[in-house]
């Protein structure tokens, strides 16, 4: 007979860091988002985030064209601060 011990904290351990090292993956992909993206990743409307941070002089963007661009890094420490100084 076959036993197997399985220690559930240190699963629970490697779990967490492959998903930390595949989101870290993801976001490696992107440079830039475009408004799209941006809308995808905060789960807001273009028109909620214009009232609430677009126009923020802090607010890392560029306009290429008609289109708007977002650098990725940037975008997300900005938008992880703005959160956090939410009352």
């Amino acid at each position: 007979m076959l036993s197997v011990s399985i220690d559930e904290k240190e699963v629970r351990q490697l779990f967490k860091a492959k998903i930390a090292e595949i989101l870290k993956e993801a976001d490696a992909e992107y440079v830039f988002w475009d408004a799209v993206e941006l809308k995808r990743r905060t789960c807001m409307s273009w028109n909620f985030i214009q009232e609430q941070f677009f126009f923020d002089p802090n607010f890392p963007k560029r306009k290429v064209g008609s289109k708007w661009y977002f650098p990725a890094r940037e975008t997300r420490a900005f938008l992880e601060k703005w959160l956090l100084d939410r009352p």
